[in-house]
């Protein structure tokens, strides 16, 4: 454990809810293939569990997308976008998490302009306190307190992303 890091979600509390979330996915899809989009960096841990535990046969999209820091604009660039067409597929977004909605709010219109048949959401965490913009979200681990987050893909400064465990910065 690091100095004054304090556990919000244990790896037992993160290991059995995505175990839940991947049942109710496979659930929903028995019979189906789902094209996978994960977007990246904060939501490949994520991706990466929740996919081993599911059943459910599929393939995997990567997306990057980034908000520009500093500025109350909503405006969100694209960094890579998908390798291949998802037009009439069955398509679930996985990310880490939904904070004011805008960046998730783009991803879908982004999506949604390439035809998928169906376009769900997965995400690890949301803060609705933090919600601008009223996004769906399909499958949920976790609402979360408006707290600065790190392990299991969130970062500061793109570290710490590899404790197995979700923590906050105390103080």
């Amino acid at each position: 454990m690091y100095e004054n890091f304090k556990v919000l979600i244990s790896e037992e509390e993160l290991n059995k809810r995505i175990e839940e979330l991947a049942e109710q996915i496979d659930k929903d899809y028995l019979g189906k293939e789902i094209t996978i989009v994960s977007v990246m960096r904060g939501a490949v841990f994520f991706t990466v569990e929740l996919t081993l535990k599911m059943k459910t046969k599929l393939k995997y999209e990567f997306i990057t997308i980034s908000s520009y820091e500093g500025e109350d604009s909503g405006d969100v660039l694209l960094r890579m976008d998908l390798r291949d067409s998802i037009e009439g597929k069955d398509v679930l977004i996985v990310e880490d998490i939904v904070d004011t909605g805008k960046s998730m709010k783009y991803l879908i219109e982004h999506l949604k302009s390439k035809n998928p048949r169906t376009l769900k959401v997965c995400a690890l965490a949301s803060k609705p306190e933090r919600r601008e913009v009223e996004v769906p979200i399909d499958y949920l681990g976790f609402e979360i307190p408006n707290k600065y987050v790190v392990g299991f893909g969130f970062d500061i400064d793109n570290n710490y992303r590899n404790l197995p465990y979700v923590a906050y910065l105390e103080g």
